[in-house]
Formats: C-alpha cells, structure tokens, sequence
C-alpha cells in the first residue's frame, strides 16, 4: 500500500489483539440476522463452485459461515496471527497473508467476495486502488459487499482490551464509497444502513452490494 509503516501498524495492532479478538467475535455473526442474510445471499448468487474471497478476513468467521453455504471460502488478512487464529479454527476456510491493494490472487480467480470492515483502515486515497485491486481478482458480474462505519470521523486506539495498538478506524460517507466503486468499475446494486445492535460498537454501519461490470 502507499503508506507501508501505516499498513506496519496495521498488521502489528491485529497480530497483538488476533487470540483475544478471535475468542471474543468467533460468533458474533449468531447476534446478527441481517449480515448472515446477506452474507446467505452472496453465496447463493455466486457461480457454482466459484471461490468466495473474504478480504480483510481476520480469524475467519465469516469465511467459515460462507463456507458453511457450501462456498469454497478463502480469506485474505494483513496479519498473520490472525491468519494462525483462523487457520486453528476453521480447517474448512483456505488462507492467505496479503494486503487489500496487493491481494495474493489470480486475475479473475473469484465469484464473489466480501470486505467487511476493512476498509476503514485504509487512508483516503487507498480505497480507489483497493476497489480497482477487488475488480481485478472478480470474475465478470462477481460481486463486492462492503461493509463499513458511516461518517466522517477518524477514531485512534492506543490500548484494545489490554493491549498496546496503533490503529485508525476511519469513518466513510456512504456517497464517496459508492462514488469511488463506480469509478473503478463497479455497478452498485443495494445500499443499506442500519443502527448498531446492543453487543456491538455503537455506530451507524452501511452495506453497499455491487458486481463487476
């Protein structure tokens, strides 16, 4: 990415807190019926037999639910503990250590993926080279959820239950999202917001479905 000492502390930050955080969010998809129907839905759109990419996967658990669809998930993570974390877990789910503007994967290689949360850590002028970096690895009408915090806000953590990080939670505004995964080819489909449930941080999250024109 641009920035690799940023993307350094990234990986840093998530290897630190990746046992911690498996332990405590491995099912936190049990407390959340709209993201598993749409999750549902992407894997029963995608092609037969085509591989899920899960970009930003951390320890796994939504590669694992969309492979519990009968995908054949694959999660990409930055940070290797986390990657270790899920690798422990789910046997079912393939993993790889790779970076959202450089994913490790062929030209095309996948029906459908998912980025959940990710790209909130990636400086402004990075999302365009990530959105273009998804169209690369998707096959033709493949399709892109995104998921992310709505806003324009940018939240620092220093200390994550415990533990010393250096991380940005950058907050998005839904019509820039949009605008950039038009621009580096994408047609949108759905956009959805919704207000945060009890166990979660307590912020308004959007959903943007798109497929690769």
């Amino acid at each position: 990415m641009a920035d690799h000492g940023d993307h350094d502390a990234v990986r840093r930050s998530y290897d630190t807190v990746a046992g911690e955080y498996a332990t405590r969010l491995h099912a936190e998809l049990d407390a959340k019926p709209l993201d598993r129907a749409l999750l549902s839905s992407l894997a029963e759109r995608a092609p037969r037999g085509a591989p899920i990419a899960d970009l930003g996967c951390g320890p796994g658990h939504v590669a694992a639910h969309l492979a519990g669809h009968g995908a054949r998930a694959v999660g990409v993570d930055l940070s290797a503990g986390m990657l270790a974390e899920g690798r422990r877990r789910y046997p079912q789910v393939e993993f790889r250590q790779g970076d959202l503007l450089a994913l490790p994967a062929e030209d095309g290689e996948f029906g459908a993926a998912v980025a959940l949360y990710t790209i909130i850590h990636l400086a402004p002028g990075e999302l365009l080279p990530a959105f273009h970096e998804a169209h690369r690895v998707l096959r033709p009408a493949g399709l892109l959820l995104v998921s992310f915090h709505i806003g324009t806000e940018t939240r620092h953590l220093d200390e994550w239950w415990g533990h010393d990080v250096n991380l940005d939670f950058r907050f998005l505004p839904v019509q820039e999202v949009t605008a950039l995964l038009e621009q580096a080819g994408f047609t949108l489909e759905m956009r959805l917001e919704r207000a945060p449930v009890p166990a979660e941080a307590q912020t308004h999250r959007a959903y943007v479905l798109a497929h690769r024109a």
